[in-house]
């Protein structure tokens, strides 16, 4: 089968580089950036440079973009897709894709299904690919309506070939409100917690906990700020629930109140431990 990928960063260029390592599959690249090509011809992360003229030749193409990239790269070039291929992205959005892009391509007979691989690190760009970034990771599925059974079975069959642990069907607007919560909101929590007065007294007095809650502060900030806004009625409900939370443990505390704050933090306890058993499954 003929892949083709577009935009070779971090996502992207991880994925050709799994595809290349498990699979026989046919590699395509394409990027602006002409030493990303030249390094991911060097490293065999792809076996072709291609230009968006030549996207009739595959079977599968995967778009690796910022949400509004997508849709533009989809719109501009909609008429070069090849007739009954398929077409995914990969960013961490799905309902603002899936709208624009969906009914562009199916006026083409091209196949739109909106996915989400569940990894990434805190670089970006190709220098930060790996061969492994997938290993027992979920890969998210976003079929609509009138996306075919056939499609759904082998994006599933690729995401299992290539180390992806678990795959996940949902819809678009689920898919938005869930990783609100398990995605979003820890990225504004952790780029947030960095910016107290006290962040650069830390050495010394730091152990796993800081570490932990600070790893995704170092976020691309372009990128996430169009993941954020393109979700950010999901986003800003989160983030309303965590402000009322933390002023109920605050509240706690100012007035004194030793049994209610041991309530909050026995609660919490209880949900973690929930959540580990869920985890587990």
């Amino acid at each position: 089968m003929n892949i083709a990928v577009v935009g070779l960063g971090l996502i992207g260029g991880s994925l050709c580089k799994c595809l290349k390592k498990h699979t026989f599959h046919h590699i395509m690249g394409i990027d602006n950036d002409e030493n990303t090509i030249k390094k991911a011809i060097e490293q065999n992360a792809i076996d072709e440079a291609i230009t968006p003229d030549r996207l009739a030749e595959a079977n599968l193409s995967i778009i690796c973009l910022y949400p509004e990239t997508i849709c533009e790269f989809v719109k501009e070039n909609a008429d070069k897709f090849k007739k009954g291929s398929i077409v995914i992205d990969t960013c961490g959005v799905k309902k603002a894709v899936v709208d624009v892009c969906t009914p562009v391509l199916s006026e083409r007979d091209v196949i739109f299904v909106g996915t989400h691989p569940m990894a990434g690190r805190e670089f970006s760009g190709f220098d930060y690919s790996t061969d492994d970034l997938f290993d027992k990771a979920s890969f998210i599925v976003t079929p609509t309506e009138s996306t075919p059974q056939i499609a759904i079975d082998l994006l599933s069959t690729l995401a299992g070939s290539i180390g992806f642990g678990k795959v996940v069907v949902s819809t678009p607007e689920k898919h938005d409100q869930v990783i609100a919560y398990t995605s979003q909101l820890a990225h504004v929590v952790s780029n947030a917690y960095v910016k107290s007065p006290s962040v650069l007294d830390f050495n010394g007095f730091s152990a796993g906990s800081f570490l932990d809650l600070t790893r995704v502060a170092k976020l691309n900030e372009n990128m996430w700020t169009s993941l954020f806004m393109n979700n950010k009625e999901a986003l800003i409900a989160e983030i309303n629930q965590i402000l009322k939370s933390i002023t109920e443990y605050r509240d706690a505390m100012c007035s004194g109140d030793n049994e209610k704050l041991r309530e909050l933090l026995r609660d919490g306890r209880i949900l973690k431990e929930k959540c580990n058993e869920i985890y587990k499954k």
